[in-house]
């Protein structure tokens, strides 16, 4: 088995070998070395690009007219203006009489609960995306399955699955016009994610069925709609089963859309950009496929319009036309030259369009807009990661999809938002774990320069499997972001008891990859030594965990490109310094779990080592369920870099100072330690620079030369008061930071991450509490219960604290303190004008805090196209 792995990586390292950060690439070299990019969607309101290009950062996007003005092409957000209610999994009776026999879904159109008749007034009105998992209490259930899993526990001690079958089981439903001239289009609606088995009903009739939770899906409504009419659409989602062993929601949890196009239009997701670079030019091999759902054969051609950053036209191509048979689907090809293309980089995430338009008759059918970036990706077995050219440390975290107070349900601005936190460490890349993302978190990552292992949840070669690896390849195959794809995690069973199997699977997986993007590396996160099962198939190989594995795996096979696929579980929780079991919390300073490394020992080994391409941290955030180091009643994980709203934990600081570029200086803990007066407590400092002394109320406590990748630490005696850091480099004082012991809590003080926000019914404020002292200084431990009253333009969405052992309400409008700090946050209306926040002290008839306000504006956009 080993001589055969040897001879296969012998083969498969060929590209590695020849492939040079210094030179162009050849076709052999692809699958180590990706060149292509972009991302598919259709054309984006003017407002929403602009806002876009504000949550990121980044100057103004220029004004973008409609692609062209005679095209038929809708996409209409469905979010808004569903009703809800609870079914049952088990008891039709209250599952809207659903499956009260075997329910004949031959029978077309007798389901009322589908038609105009049904009475849904006492459902309760929301819009979409929605999670009621987030919304439901805690229950201690520890229950376990024959191979020793607890379910309930992993997913966050939530009222889920076959045991529950009063919340289990969810019902939307929607009434919607389709106008009469819509009469000779293709309509469908899109599902961009729901969790979990979706069965989809229209004017009652069945029209189809989706079980996987992450992969979108959509289904042909043309056949079924009546037009200049009223229609109706009905969603049963069952959450009773899940994909994964962590928290994963419940509902329609992502975008939902209606498409029309003409009966000539663009095959889904299979416009392509990919390029090749020749010095300072690029070449752009252009490729489309059209579909003809029409009655007659049409004679069509595809034009590419190739757009800069500014929108000004630098390049077009177009095909000769080819005839397109009735239910015929053709590929069109063509090439254009980009003159003196600007690289997208992290630092530097610039993005090209592509405008295309299918013609025939003289009109344009149909058309969309590709956003893509041009740069080249490299995995070189000796010496690493290189994006255009250039040596780069993957610095990376793996990250779940959920967020305080919104749960799966996350705002498209709060992609923004997370990133933002990641970025501000120094994060460069993220992975997906362990599932396909959600197109904005895609989208967030191209106009960020974030970096992207994309991952799909089912490493397997079933059709199922296939199906949903081929709707993420085909969705963001042409994103600048992602610099490979991960057939999964940890599949310990393909890895070791049926491992020939296993290399069987993912060898399949990794064809089809190749198949459909020959641009990208295909990888998975192996817990092992990597040397049997599905790690035979790979193009790069990731390693979990154990830091003993990957020097070895290296001498034996040192043709082949390593790198972090998962590492350290570092644990703590936010703002507590002292190991806690009977309160479940973790110090601050040097934990991790059995199998894990610190954020050092990680961070020393794949940060010291030139052929290793980089890592990913197990977890930038915390997430819900999988609750480590401990059970009930902590209800997620300490895992994170930074707490479930995105409070960053001390950790954060070593990251920042290590992968940042800036000078940076953190030191903790924080000084306000009633009743340990007297006992010796460690400082510690996390810095870049070359030396930091620490002054304890004003007495140095003696200077320290800090370790390349380390920290400096003190052992002093606690007394109130203060303690200093102060860094230096080359003898002169950079930066210092001074921790000091306050007195009791005085007021309330409210921020947000932005004070003016799109009227548009989507975008939101980030808003976070804290409590200060009668001299303004944040009050490190305060865990005052905090009431929230917002008025005007805007509502409560959510709200959360970071602590993993909270079990209050992540929807009511009230939230304690922790260690400090809260979360909220509102969301606009559709309508102009401002947001009022009041925050006051709850928990007593007269609030011993002053009480904070602070308003938002919203400002007047054209929002995202909708159904009305």
């Amino acid at each position: 088995m080993l001589k055969k792995m040897q001879k296969r990586l012998r083969k498969k390292i060929v590209g590695i070998e020849r492939v040079s950060p210094f030179k162009n690439i050849s076709r052999r070299d692809v699958l180590c070395s990706g060149i292509v990019l972009s991302a598919t969607s259709i054309v984006a309101p003017t407002a929403w690009a602009r806002t876009a290009a504000l949550m990121a950062g980044y100057p103004d996007v220029p004004s973008v007219e409609p692609i062209a003005a005679n095209s038929p092409r809708e996409q209409l957000l469905f979010d808004f203006g569903w009703k809800f209610q609870f079914g049952h999994s088990t008891d039709p009776a209250r599952d809207l009489g659903f499956g009260i026999g075997q329910e004949d879904f031959s029978r077309t159109g007798e389901f009322d609960f589908a038609k105009a008749k049904f009475d849904d007034s006492k459902w309760r009105k929301l819009n979409l995306p929605h999670d009621w998992a987030v919304e439901l209490p805690f229950v201690h259930d520890e229950v376990q399955t024959p191979d020793g899993d607890k379910p309930v526990q992993s997913h966050g001690y939530k009222p889920l699955g076959r045991r529950y079958p009063e919340t289990s089981v969810g019902w939307y439903r929607r009434e919607f016009e389709i106008p009469a001239n819509d009469l000779g289009k293709r309509i469908s609606v899109e599902f961009d994610g729901a969790f979990r088995d979706v069965l989809i009903f229209v004017n009652g009739c069945f029209v189809g069925r989706n079980n996987n939770g992450y992969a979108p899906f959509r289904f042909d409504l043309t056949d079924f709609l009546s037009y200049g009419a009223k229609n109706y659409i009905v969603a049963r989602v069952d959450a009773s089963f899940g994909d994964g062993w962590f928290y994963e929601g419940a509902g329609i949890y992502r975008h939902v859309w209606l498409n029309k196009t003409d009966t000539l239009h663009l095959g889904k997701w299979e416009s392509t950009v990919r390029i090749a670079l020749n010095g300072k030019s690029a070449t752009l091999s252009l490729g489309a496929v059209v579909e003809n759902q029409g009655k007659q054969v049409e004679n069509a051609k595809v034009t590419w319009q190739i757009l800069d950053a500014a929108g000004k036209t630098v390049a077009t191509s177009e095909t000769t036309p080819q005839p397109i048979g009735i239910n015929g689907v053709t590929n069109f090809t063509a090439n254009a030259k980009l003159a003196n293309p600007a690289l997208w980089a992290v630092d530097s995430p610039n993005l090209y369009s592509a405008i295309v338009k299918v013609e025939a008759g003289g009109k344009t059918r149909d058309a969309e807009r590709v956003n893509f970036g041009v740069r080249t990706v490299l995995f070189d077995a000796d010496k690493g990661f290189f994006l255009n050219g250039k040596s780069l440390k993957i610095q990376g975290t793996c990250n779940h999809q959920d967020h305080a107070g919104v749960g799966a349900a996350v705002p498209d601005r709060m992609q923004w938002f997370r990133l933002n936190v990641l970025r501000e460490m120094g994060c460069n890349a993220v992975r997906t774990s362990h599932n396909m993302p959600t197109p904005e978190w895609v989208d967030a990552c191209d106009r960020m320069g974030m970096m992207m292992m994309c991952e799909t949840r089912q490493m397997s070669s079933n059709p199922e499997g296939l199906a949903q690896l081929e709707t993420m390849v085909k969705r963001y195959r042409n994103s600048p972001s992602i610099i490979m794809w991960s057939m999964g995690n940890e599949e310990f069973t393909l890895q070791d008891t049926l491992a020939e199997q296993g290399a069987k699977i993912a060898s399949s997986l990794v064809q089809l990859c190749h198949e459909l993007d020959p641009t990208r590396v295909v990888s998975a996160a192996v817990n092992g030594t990597n040397e049997k099962g599905p790690s035979l198939a790979l193009d790069i190989i990731g390693f979990n965990y154990n830091l003993n594995f990957p020097d070895g795996f290296h001498k034996k096979f040192p043709k082949m490109a390593l790198y972090g696929s998962e590492t350290s579980s570092a644990i703590s929780t936010r703002g507590v310094y002292t190991t806690d079991s009977l309160r479940n919390t973790v110090n601050a300073y040097d934990s991790a779990v059995p199998w894990g490394s610190t954020a050092e020992e990680w961070w020393k080994f794949y940060g010291t080592r030139d052929w290793e391409a980089g890592g990913f941290a197990w977890t930038g955030f915390d997430y819900r369920g999988e609750p480590t180091p401990y059970g009930w009643p902590s209800i997620n994980s300490q895992f994170g870099i930074v707490d479930m709203c995105g409070f960053p934990k001390d950790t954060f600081y070593y990251y920042k100072a290590w992968w940042g570029k800036k000078p940076s200086l953190h030191v903790f803990p924080h000084w306000n330690f009633e009743g340990k007066e007297g006992e010796i407590l460690s400082v510690w400092v996390y810095s870049n620079l070359d030396e930091v002394e620490l002054f304890v109320n004003g007495v140095s406590a003696g200077s320290q030369k800090v370790p390349r990748l380390g920290h400096v630490k003190w052992k002093v005696r606690y007394e109130p008061g203060s303690i200093e850091a102060r860094g230096s480099r080359g003898g002169k004082i950079l930066l210092t930071e001074k921790r000091e012991t306050t007195s009791p809590a005085f007021s309330i003080r409210i921020t947000s991450d932005r004070l003016e926000i799109d009227a548009d019914g989507e975008d939101v404020a980030v808003l976070k509490v804290e409590v200060l002292d009668k001299e303004g200084r944040t009050v490190p431990a305060a865990g005052n219960l905090i009431g929230f009253n917002v008025s005007g333009e805007g509502v409560l969405i959510g709200v959360g604290n970071g602590d993993p052992n909270c079990q209050e309400s992540d929807k009511e409008p009230k939230r304690s303190l922790f260690n400090g700090l809260a979360q909220a946050i509102v969301q606009s209306t559709k309508h102009a004008g401002e947001i009022q926040i009041e925050v006051l002290e709850k928990g007593s008839e007269r609030s011993e805090l002053t009480p904070a306000k602070l308003t938002i504006t919203t400002r007047q956009v054209e929002p995202r196209p909708a159904v009305e």
